[in-house]
């Protein structure tokens, strides 16, 4: 009895040894790591360049004051349809003279007793003139008469005319000094006139009612207006924007120097963002020459360049797309129907090149790959790989070459 208790326990014992062997030599067996894998295909390529852009009317134009003034407030508003030289978009009146000081009071009142004296001395002046040229009327007059009966010489005759034409001129002469004096008299006393005193310049008849009114520069839209409200302002101030947004529309985008290089004349662009359910079509119509030093958000300094991209679909596809909206635009710089692609996530650096994990047979195989082009989500593959292998997304350092692998799967 002994015995069979004592073999029993002895089995007992053999078998937890068993199990506990076994489990530890589950645990610690080497299992494959977990990855994503993706494919190797054939097919479309295109490297893009892509930034923030605005959009602007390509040939914009602002209504400025021509002559110093007052603008009246503005009747327009934004959006507004225009007619080049039909439609009025503003109107102005000449400037309110300054107010007078005591003393510059005084020198023009004297000014004004000064013309208005002067202008006695030319009407005394006329009429001594035309009594001189009455008496020269009589005696030409008499020294016909004599000259007819002949008891006048020529010569009498010939001075009797003389003095008349001279007394003739002599009266237009005063006439013409009294025209001057009076104007005179005119200029003496606008300069009285001051910012107050509209009743005197409607007596002196130079009233500060004429209108000028300012006619729209080009068919289009009232874009923007910069000075809303009736003020005093000089001579080109900008009043108003004036653009066609229907058929002169374009974009700029404000590319790093480094990029706005590989970027040419001609290329396409995707617009895409703007606001509308479908992308819009553009073209690079003009890089500048220049770059502009421009700040970053986290304060870096940069060069940017103005790329200028003139769009090419039809007005009614970007109906709702105004002056000033941001939109972004993706040149593309290069493109290809056929090419080898990787997913960029899968490359790596092994000394100077770049390498994959390709998965062959639950393992995977380091493969060494030849990229050419690479826009950040696919590779274009130049050698090393083939369309259809699987390669490792994202290799952890627990993937070396010939780990087991499986793939994970997303529930």
């Amino acid at each position: 009895m002994a015995k069979a208790r004592k073999r029993s326990r002895l089995i007992l014992t053999l078998i937890v040894g068993l199990g506990i062997a076994g489990a530890l030599a589950a645990a610690f067996w080497p299992r494959p790591v977990m990855v994503d894998l993706g494919e190797v295909t054939q097919g479309p390529m295109m490297l893009t360049i892509d930034e923030e852009g605005r959009t602007r009317v390509a040939e914009a134009y602002v209504v400025s004051t021509p002559v110093a003034g007052r603008l009246l407030r503005v009747g327009v508003d934004p959006g507004d349809p225009v007619i080049r030289g039909e439609t009025v978009v503003a109107h102005m009146r000449p400037s309110n003279p300054a107010a007078l000081d005591v003393r510059t009071r005084e020198q023009a009142q004297a000014a004004v007793q000064a013309a208005e004296a002067a202008l006695r001395v030319a009407r005394a002046d006329l009429n001594a003139a035309i009594a001189s040229r009455d008496l020269a009327q009589t005696e030409l007059a008499r020294a016909e008469q004599l000259a007819a009966r002949q008891i006048a010489s020529a010569a009498a005759l010939d001075r009797a005319r003389q003095n008349a034409r001279v007394a003739e001129a002599s009266v237009e002469t005063a006439e013409a000094a009294i025209s001057m004096r009076e104007a005179d008299l005119a200029n003496a006393r606008a300069k009285l006139i001051g910012f107050d005193d509209r009743g005197l310049a409607a007596a002196i008849g130079n009233p500060q009612g004429e209108d000028i009114p300012l006619f729209a520069p080009a068919d289009g839209r009232i874009l923007r207006i910069m000075q809303q409200s009736e003020t005093t302002l000089p001579a080109g101030a900008p009043i108003m924007e004036i653009g066609d947004i229907e058929g002169e529309l374009e974009v700029v985008v404000d590319l790093i120097s480094s990029d706005a290089v590989q970027v040419e004349t001609g290329d396409r662009v995707i617009i895409e963002n703007w606001g509308g359910p479908d992308t819009l079509a553009g073209e690079v119509r003009r890089i500048d020459p220049f770059g502009i030093t421009r700040f970053s958000a986290l304060g870096v300094e940069e060069q940017r360049v103005p790329v200028t991209v003139s769009l090419t679909g039809p007005p009614e596809a970007r109906a709702a797309l105004g002056h000033g909206y941001r939109v972004e635009a993706r040149i593309v710089v290069w493109q290809t129907d056929a090419a080898i692609r990787v997913p960029s996530s899968a490359l790596f650096r092994v000394g100077e090149g770049w390498s994959v994990f390709a998965a062959m047979n639950g393992a995977a195989a380091l493969r060494p790959v030849e990229i050419g082009r690479n826009n950040g989500i696919t590779a274009e593959v130049l050698g090393g790989l083939t369309p259809g292998e699987a390669v490792v997304l994202y290799p952890s350092t627990a993937v070396e070459d010939g780990t087991a692998i499986a793939r994970r799967v997303v529930k």
